[in-house]
């Protein structure tokens, strides 16, 4: 009997899938992994909270489970890079890199020192297996696909991977999991970064990245208000800029359409603008799942998660540097986040981080 060991973190997705392993024969262990341990401003650790629902539903479905504490790594690995790309005013995607890391790093070669013969995640994706390589596909929910954040992952971490919900609706997964009785049945989705759960996202950067203010200038230059550094801001974005009613400009939103790190300025249009669009990009660091290309290709990408696929023109740099030419403008590319591209059958050829907008 093969051992398969599953990250289990306390959601549903992560539970059914270790039912499933079960049902379908495997001898199943559950890991439970600490990568943050820090309480949030009310002395509240959603950690721990997720580690009791872990333990009732290993105890329910009969399966041994452990826990394992990668804060350490966790903070050297993806905590630093997050801080590292925002203070030089990048939108980082930390879950990206904690896949890549964490959940198939450490946590793997965990599981293989332990006997494993392979690990399992609650992940909507698809692997499949051909001519002696591992592929990424999308898996058949395709409103919970993903692989977006498996975009940085290897042959060797996927060739001891699996995926059981690769096949199954978010839908019928909440079925198994009320039908079994599981205390995770209707628990609410994580949504966003892990380490800020509830928290606002400016208070708890201005913790560990104190800014300077600065000026809020239009696209002529005319100053409208003021920041409270422009690593808190994002192209596109409209909320919390507290610019109001200005005289001499239509009754329109405002939003952010470029920054300035080096002289500390937001740029912002009232209403909104050609600037805010581009139509390629530049993506370095690029990660080939399996085959690499060679030659140009016609692809889809996603530049951010729940974005529909968008028709684009793929020429290699280099091996690890892509330019992105866009079928149709693309709106508040954003520097730092990830560019990760499919086959029009759904395969993910691999991502990589933004470097450069060109508009």
């Amino acid at each position: 009997m093969k051992t398969v060991v599953v990250g289990l973190s306390g959601g549903v997705d992560s539970s059914v899938a270790a039912y499933l392993l079960k049902q379908q024969g495997y001898n199943v262990v559950g890991l439970f992994m600490l990568n943050w341990e820090e309480k949030d401003e009310n002395g509240y650790c959603t950690a721990e909270q997720d580690f009791e629902d872990v333990k009732r539903v290993a105890n329910k479905i009969g399966i041994p489970y452990y826990t394992v504490n990668y804060a350490k790594e966790y903070q050297e690995r993806v905590f630093k890079y997050f801080l590292e790309e925002y203070s030089h005013g990048r939108t980082p995607n930390p879950d990206v890199l904690c896949n890549k890391e964490i959940k198939f790093g450490p946590f793997l070669q965990h599981a293989l020192e332990l006997g494993a013969d392979y690990i399992a995640t609650g992940h909507y994706c698809k692997r499949v297996d051909r001519d002696g390589k591992v592929y990424l596909y999308k898996s058949h929910d395709k409103n919970k696909d993903q692989t977006y954040f498996l975009n940085q992952l290897s042959q060797e971490q996927l060739k001891y991977t699996l995926f059981p919900l690769a096949d199954i609706d978010k839908s019928e997964v909440r079925k198994i999991a009320h039908s079994l009785g599981l205390v995770t049945a209707e628990k609410k989705d994580s949504t966003g970064i892990c380490f800020i759960g509830e928290r606002n996202f400016r208070q708890f950067l201005k913790t560990y990245l104190p800014a300077t203010k600065g000026k809020i200038v239009d696209l002529s230059g005319n100053v409208v208000g003021e920041h409270d550094g422009v690593m808190y801001y994002t192209i596109g974005q409209r909320r919390g800029l507290n610019i109001g009613g200005k005289d001499g400009y239509k009754n329109d939103r405002w939003f952010v359409v470029d920054k300035d790190v080096k002289t500390n300025t937001l740029i912002v249009n009232c209403g909104e603008c050609e600037e805010m669009y581009s139509k390629a990009c530049i993506v370095k660091e690029f990660n080939w799942i399996t085959d690499q290309m060679t030659e140009p290709f016609t692809a889809y990408a996603k530049f951010r998660y729940r974005q529909p696929d968008q028709k684009v023109y793929v020429t290699i740099i280099d091996n690890n540097t892509v330019r992105v030419d866009f079928d149709t403008k693309q709106r508040a590319i954003t520097l730092g986040q990830f560019a990760v591209l499919y086959s029009e059958d759904g395969m993910c050829y691999g991502g990589g981080k933004i470097d450069e907008i060109i508009r």
